[in-house]
């Protein structure tokens, strides 16, 4: 993957989460260009592993902090979600597809 390609998931990452700020339910949420979600991601299913993979990633490091600081696993949850509203409705909406992205191999970079 060439580090146009790495920016370009990025860009695209950001715009999907501009739009579920937006709207989550949104029926543009996944528009892009024909082929490139296919070719960056592996199909939209690989666009919402992706952004799983980020949560996931923030999620550690908020449960790590925050058993530093005292706090309860769900109040870092609470927190994130708060700070990051757009990516969790995103993840929220997305469930039954996260489940199937969750069978289908995928390179998350």
């Amino acid at each position: 993957m060439t580090w146009t390609e790495v920016h370009r998931r990025t860009d695209i990452m950001h715009t999907v989460l501009a739009r579920a700020e937006v709207d989550p339910h949104a029926e543009d949420l996944f528009a892009f260009p024909p082929g490139e979600l296919d070719r960056l991601f592996g199909g939209v299913s690989g666009l919402l592993a992706a952004l799983k993979y980020r949560w996931n990633n923030h999620l550690s490091v908020k449960l790590e902090l925050g058993e530093a600081i005292g706090r309860t696993p769900v109040e870092s949850y609470l927190e994130l979600a708060a700070e990051q509203p757009a990516l969790r409705a995103l993840l929220d909406v997305h469930n039954d597809d996260l489940n199937t992205a969750s069978r289908t191999p995928v390179h998350v970079y």
